[in-house]
């Protein structure tokens, strides 16, 4: 290589700027890091740097997210629009999708309910529940729209009604009272 080859000099200016950013490098100054290896495990641990293994494998083969059956506001929407045949369920998007639903009465007239859950929080403003009406004149005429009608607000309010008795339920099946020594009484 030459040294009057450009690639020459951008390989030198890489290679400073390498060198230059190897200096900045966290753990190499010795006066800021304590010699002994005990101390410094556990500054790193204070600071949040390590782990241990023993927390590592402690939660091992377990999700960090809640099965299904133990949110109250899933189970209740399901249990409240379980006599129309589901499209969609997925909890992991927060979402349930029914299928078109007609009653005898009216065969030309079908629904379809989207819900989609925006917290696990049982309040109001945690479901957002979307209500589609088809109206077919014949096989292939159909309108479909989203109207907002009492029937939102109604399954809404029956969503949260058994998702306040399914908490309180499990709240009052897990409740221990805690137990205070006799030495602690005093």
């Amino acid at each position: 290589m030459k040294p009057t080859n450009p690639k020459f000099f951008i390989s030198i200016i890489f290679l400073l700027l390498l060198l230059n950013a190897c200096k900045s490098l966290p753990g190499g100054d010795a006066l800021k890091n304590p010699p002994n290896p005990k101390e410094r495990v556990a500054k790193n641990l204070e600071e949040g740097k390590g782990f241990r293994l023993s927390n590592a494998t402690k939660n091992l083969g377990k999700t960090s997210y809640e099965f299904a059956s133990s949110n109250e506001l899933w189970r209740a929407s399901l249990d409240t629009i379980d006599f129309m045949p589901l499209t969609s369920a997925n909890y992991s998007g927060g979402i349930i999708i029914t299928d078109w639903y007609s009653d005898n009465s009216s065969p030309n007239e079908s629904i379809k309910i989207i819900i989609r859950f925006l917290t696990n929080e049982i309040r109001a403003d945690a479901l957002n529940i979307k209500i589609f009406y088809k109206n077919c004149k014949s096989i292939t005429n159909c309108l479909i729209t989203e109207k907002e009608t009492s029937l939102k607000n109604e399954l809404r309010k029956e969503i949260l009604k058994k998702a306040a008795i399914y908490k309180k339920d499990f709240n009052d099946k897990n409740f221990k009272k805690y137990d205070y020594p006799e030495n602690a009484r005093n």
